[in-house]
């Protein structure tokens, strides 16, 4: 069996599949303990996790923060408007006061590329990257993979749309790499600033016509526009958009009955997607969150020496 031998989770481009699928099976574990009456094991007990947001973010930092405690760990949070980051402070240098606190975990969300790998390469605590720039955001690709096979059963020859802006999105690249190792078939829609023909070259194909691939998809994943990562408008208007690209009632009658609908969050509704299929059937957005704490709680899991689930079965 793969063992875990890396100090930090910065991306998945970098892991294997057989690190990919620990982790997913480490997480399956924990989502069992997530649904015992005692939401909690010892297993980071004496440990100190602290949450570095510099970007801002809601659900991720509150779902770290869950994961962490669920594990027995000491967790500390900071935002960058209660920070010294307000006073001038680098980031190398608020990140080696917290190793002078000997703090084990540090969680970074930032938004420059490259800020986690930055950090990893300085620090001797474990730096998990909670999103970084237009880079990518691990965890996510990896709750995503975690909720498609726990719904399909298997991720190998499955057929994956990623529709929105892809440009900007942290989420679809790490979304790439988490399918395409795992054997899917992924393509891209959306308009033509915002999907880049160069994506090809990360093995995936290139769709301008939602309506044209939606019959064959098994999942759908849709993605917010990222309208303040955009220096200019991508596209004519929000109108048009949902016109070419919104999973709207009408469009949704060419899927097939069984299609995933999934959606990272926040939900602009009626754009994206439409509201009563956000909340439908065919929706695991809600699971998407669910099953987040658990991959978080396997990734700090391994990361401070556990060897996998076989150590999580009682």
């Amino acid at each position: 069996m793969t063992s875990w031998t890396r100090k930090d989770l910065v991306s998945l481009r970098e892991l294997s599949s057989a690190e990919i699928y620990l982790i997913l099976d480490t997480a399956r574990a924990f989502k069992e303990v997530l649904n015992r009456p005692i939401k909690k094991v010892p297993s980071l007990r004496g440990k100190t996790v602290v949450n570095l947001f510099v970007e801002p973010s809601t659900r991720t930092r509150i779902s770290f923060e869950l994961a962490a405690k669920r594990l027995s760990a000491d967790v500390v949070s900071m935002e960058s408007e209660s920070s010294s980051f307000k006073k001038g402070e680098t980031l190398k240098d608020t990140a080696l006061n917290l190793q002078a606190m000997n703090v084990d975990y540090i969680i970074l969300r930032h938004s420059a590329a490259g800020a986690a790998q930055f950090l990893s390469e300085r620090l001797k605590a474990s730096i998990i990257n909670a999103g970084d720039g237009a880079h990518e955001h691990p965890t996510q690709g990896l709750l995503d993979l975690f909720t498609i096979r726990e719904r399909k059963g298997n991720i190998q020859g499955l057929k994956v749309i990623i529709c929105g802006d892809i440009l900007f999105s942290r989420v679809a690249r790490s979304n790439i790499w988490a399918l395409t190792k795992s054997g899917a078939e992924v393509t891209l829609v959306g308009p033509k600033t915002l999907v880049p023909e160069d994506f090809r070259g990360l093995g995936v194909k290139i769709e301008y016509d939602l309506d044209k691939v939606l019959p064959a998809a098994d999942v759908v994943m849709l993605l917010r526009i990222q309208h303040e990562r955009q220096r200019q408008v991508m596209f004519p208007s929000v109108g048009e958009y949902i016109s070419l690209f919104g999973l709207t009632k009408n469009r949704f009658q060419k899927c097939k009955s069984d299609v995933l609908i999934m959606h990272p969050g926040p939900i602009n509704r009626g754009v994206e997607v439409d509201s009563e299929l956000a909340d439908g059937l065919n929706s695991v957005i809600l699971e998407q969150v669910t099953n987040g704490i658990a991959i978080r709680m396997a990734v700090l899991y391994l990361l401070g020496g556990g060897k996998g689930p076989q150590e999580l079965v009682s």
